[in-house]
């Protein structure tokens, strides 16, 4: 077997509750002094509430930032570190979707005044120390809680990402509570961006793929694909929305050391051009995507089906890779996630503009089982439309 290297998370807390007694976690990992990273919708929820009395409770002194928006722009990163350098804050909590949970941890990286954003962008430029740093997801989707990566919008229509084991938090906090009504549409997508982590991580010809990341895409693609319609039609439904959650995290820890590939390097063309949420993007690509790796993935695919629809198991390669793609299409028809570029509003005047935005992800598309091209992009792009 050869060598690899596993980063995740020291400590990950998964109980249903947990955000109950998050003040005497906090207490004893984070610091007595707190910045908590939010966005306005969750600033003004029980959840955050809920929180907030826990951490008064065991006596520490929570500060909110709750300017996070979708896609955060580099400038909220910068408000948010200087909240805390202002409020000498010991300690952050992300506590949020994945853009809350991205600002959180860059906030806790920059905060201290070592270097400046900017610098950061890329793969291990970081250096220098952290603030303590517990995340706290509210979907089960981005996987963000304990991967090492977080991403910015810097220009009209750019993204970057920042790439370093530094970013790793100290805890992540998985309470199925917190993600009791959410409402469908973004449960429903969120959940399929967490299986497109698991498929990419367990078919990436990253050099840094390894037997534990597979693994850990098998259990999620499990739980992710038996529990999606479950945890949308019944969003109530406390084991469902534990296994999505537990699934997102396995799924964030698989891609975090296995990185994925041209699903996402098309999809973030689509949402950073047309405002479509991340999981919406990654969907409207998916298929397609595969489509195009079959040839080179193909026992990839077939050894991920049967973890997914149970049903697969014993036939044929071809047939499990065809069972899968069309499972996952069913799962997407089911649960409402659109499927085609048409649905969110790209028409096809569109696609050059993101094919060309697509092939400068080549950190994304390195990792990529089959070579793509710019004309690849393109026929991909148009096929979904």
């Amino acid at each position: 077997m050869d060598g690899f290297t596993f980063d995740t998370v020291p400590t990950i807390i998964c109980e249903a509750g947990a955000l109950k007694r998050i003040g005497t976690l906090a207490a004893d990992r984070i610091g007595r002094r707190i910045l908590i990273v939010t966005d306005r919708g969750l600033a003004s929820s029980a959840i955050v509430t809920d929180a907030l009395k826990s951490l008064e409770a065991a006596g520490v002194a929570p500060v909110v930032f709750d300017a996070v928006t979708a896609d955060p722009a580099a400038s909220i990163v910068q408000a948010a570190a200087d909240m805390a350098r202002e409020a000498r804050v010991e300690g952050i909590i992300g506590l949020g979707g994945g853009s809350s949970m991205d600002v959180a941890k860059l906030a806790a990286l920059i905060s201290p005044g070592s270097q400046p954003l900017e610098a950061l962008y890329g793969v291990d430029k970081a250096v220098g120390k952290r603030l303590p740093l517990m995340l706290v997801p509210t979907t089960a989707g981005t996987g963000s809680e304990v991967t090492p990566i977080a991403i910015v919008t810097t220009g009209h229509h750019q993204k970057m990402g920042v790439s370093s084991r530094l970013i790793i938090p100290d805890v992540a906090l998985l309470d199925p509570f917190v993600t009791i009504g959410l409402p469908k549409a973004i449960t429903a997508a969120t959940g399929l961006d967490a299986m497109v982590h698991a498929i990419e991580a367990y078919t990436s010809i990253s050099p840094r793929n390894n037997p534990l990341s597979r693994m850990l895409s098998e259990t999620a693609i499990r739980l992710l694909a038996s529990n999606l319609r479950r945890a949308v039609d019944h969003g109530a439904d406390v084991e469902a929305r534990g296994a999505m959650l537990l699934g997102a995290m396995l799924a964030g820890q698989a891609f975090a050391n296995s990185p994925v590939g041209a699903v996402h390097a098309l999809a973030y063309p689509v949402g950073s051009r047309f405002g479509v949420p991340h999981g919406m993007s990654n969907a409207v690509v998916l298929l397609h995507v595969m489509r195009f790796n079959r040839s080179a993935c193909a026992p990839g695919y077939a050894a991920l089906a049967p973890f997914a629809f149970p049903h697969l198991a014993g036939l044929g390669q071809a047939e499990q890779v065809d069972g899968f793609i069309d499972g996952l299409a069913g799962l997407m028809r089911d649960t409402a996630i659109p499927s085609t570029l048409g649905e969110v509003g790209i028409v096809a005047a569109d696609v050059n503009d993101l094919a060309n935005d697509a092939m400068a992800q080549t950190r994304l598309l390195q990792n990529n089982p089959r070579n793509m091209t710019y004309n690849d992009a393109r026929a991909i792009y148009r096929a979904a439309l």
